[in-house]
This record gives C-alpha cells, structure tokens and sequence, in this order.
C-alpha cells in the first residue's frame, strides 16, 4: 500500500512538472504577443501635434493638406495627432509651446508666418523636435520643408497662356511676401513663355483667411476681362472660387487655378481649369514617419520638379486638353534638365 502511494505522489509530481512546463510555454508566448504589443503601444505614445496658421485647418489648402496627411499617420501607425488652431500671430508661440511642454515628439507649424515663433521656441526647447513647412529655420532641432512654387506656377502659366480667351489673366495673392511672390512671378513667366501678348493683373488681398476679400479681388479681375485667375491666398482664394461660381450661374465662361491641393474636389470642374499641388502632405508624412522611427534630423528640404513634389493635379484632363498637357510637360523637363530657370522675384 504504502508502495503504491509513494509511486501515485511520483506521478502527480512529473504530471505537475509537465504542466509546469507547459505554463511555462503558454507564459513565453504570451510575453511574445506582450512585446509586439509593446512595440504597438509605443508607437501609439508617439504624438504629432500641428499649429495652423490664421488660415486655419479647414483653408482648402496647405493647413488642410498637412492635418489630412497627419490623420492619415494616425489611422496607419496609431500615433496621437492633434491640431491647434491660430486666430492670430499671437495664438502662434502659445500654441507651439502647449505640443513642446506637452512632450509632444514633434510639433508642425503649418506656414512661414510661423518661423520667428519656430525659431524662438526651437531655441527655448533645443531637445525638443519641431518642423516648418514653407519657411527656413536655422535651428538644429527644426526641419525646414520648402518648395519651388515658382516652377510649379511656371506649368500652370503655360496652361492660363494656351487657354485664355480674352488674353487677361489674373493672379490672386495674399500676403505679399517672398514666398507668394514665387507663385506669381512663375506664373507670369509660364504665361509669356506661350503667349507674349497676354496681359497679368495681379491683386494681393493682404490676407490668408478672408474669403470676402478674395471675391473682391477676383470680382475687380474679372470685370477687367480676365477669364482665368490663379490663386495663392490660402484661405482668402475660397472666395476666388465663389465668384466664379456666380459667374458661371449666370453664363460667363471663367475659371479658377487652384493652389496647393487638388482644389477641383472642393470647388468642382465647372470652374477649376487646374491646380498647381505642393505635396505639402507627403511631406508631412515623410517627416513625421522619422520620428516614429527614430531617425528624425533637422535641416533644409526643398522639393521641386525633379522630387515630384509639385506639379499639376492628376484631374487637369478633364478641362486641359491633350496638346497642351502634352506640351506642360516639354516645359517641364526643360526646367528639370535645367535648360529654363524659372524667375522667383
């Protein structure tokens, strides 16, 4: 008897030893699972936070184009993205701070009236990351995203050139500053590259986010005889769009250029002729997926014809025919072989 209990205590103990073992296992796969978990959860504690300007998140373009491409890194990687918006200069070095005292990994700010706050706040935190679309900051821990507005405005020159009827064409601005005065002087050279005889008229409406005065500018424009306009006013160019709406609804033949995005999805093919696309969100994208790996440097870069980081939108087929989309496109190789320097002042 006793015998036979000594030899059921060594069975129950290898069975408790195999289980052990087994619990062992299952407690090793779970710590597996734990650390790809793990890695998921550390890469939903990275936060991307972005500062609008005045234009705010809702412009149609830039601002909107960059928090469009921060919620689309949301929605693939599970990072925390969240925007601030600024009602004026003063809301600009507030806001930036809220993201950097924050811990945030990287703050945006969204347009070059942003670099003096940029700077100041980059030099105050310089173990924090920031990154400036549209401007130069010369700070270690800033990435500086620039484009060539002006070869892009170039393309779109030519198509205002070959396609107006009335040999008037606007261009709508809003600041007057360096860099919308690269849009306007590429544009006005892609226009005399086809057609000398074409007139520009230029109105700056001193202003990113005034739709009224945008609809002001391009009313003024268009009653001189103009039948295309190309905007860079943010959003101020949305009222660019209303008035050739209106027009349009009552039978006159214009159009509008957009800027930056895409703009024929917001405003319609009846009256956007084409867009001249910064890539403002890939940027955004690329840079911000630096982060999340870890490989984030700050520096200037600047992305032109060659980088495919402006062009035409993918929609101008639909009012752009073949002959002249095919000659954008000779022009566009000459400026990429650099056989033709485009004017920026």
């Amino acid at each position: 008897m006793k015998k036979l209990f000594s030899m059921s205590l060594v069975m129950l103990l290898a069975i408790s030893v195999i289980l052990a073992g087994c619990g062992n296992k299952n407690q090793g796969a779970s710590n597996a699972n734990g650390g790809e978990a793990g890695g998921s959860a550390k890469t939903s504690n990275v936060q991307l936070g972005m500062v609008t300007d005045v234009g705010g998140v809702n412009d149609k373009s830039f601002n909107q184009s960059a928090w469009e491409a921060l919620q689309a890194i949301e929605k693939e990687s599970g990072v925390k993205v969240k925007y601030l918006q600024s009602k004026s200069d003063q809301d600009y070095i507030p806001n930036l701070n809220q993201f950097v005292k924050g811990d945030f990994n990287l703050t945006w700010g969204i347009g070059f009236n942003l670099a003096n706050a940029i700077g100041q706040v980059a030099k105050d935190n310089p173990n924090k990351n920031l990154a400036i679309i549209d401007s130069v900051v010369d700070a270690p821990n800033v990435k500086s995203v620039v484009f060539a507005e002006n070869e892009g405005s170039f393309l779109v020159g030519v198509v205002a050139g070959k396609l107006t009827k009335t040999n008037k064409i606007g261009f709508v601005g809003g600041q007057d500053s360096p860099l919308i005065k690269r849009f306007e002087k590429g544009f006005e050279a892609g226009i005399k590259a086809v057609n000398p005889k074409a007139q520009l008229n230029v109105n700056y409406t001193g202003a990113f986010d005034k739709p009224d005065l945008g609809k002001a500018a391009a009313a003024t424009i268009y009653n001189d005889g103009a039948d295309i306009i190309f905007h860079a006013a943010g959003g101020s160019g949305t009222g660019v769009f209303n008035e050739a709406l209106a027009r349009k609804q009552q039978g006159q033949q214009v159009w509008v250029i957009g800027v930056d995005k895409d703009q024929s999805l917001e405003f319609g093919d009846e009256v956007t002729l084409t867009s001249m696309v910064k890539r403002v969100d890939e940027a955004v994208k690329r840079v911000s997926q630096e982060v999340i790996d870890g490989k984030f440097k700050g520096g200037v870069e600047t992305l032109a014809l060659k980088d495919n980081g402006i062009g035409l939108a993918d929609t101008s087929t639909k009012n752009v025919p073949k002959d002249v989309l095919d000659l954008v496109e000779q022009y566009k190789q000459k400026i990429i072989k650099g056989e033709i320097t485009v004017p920026s002042k």
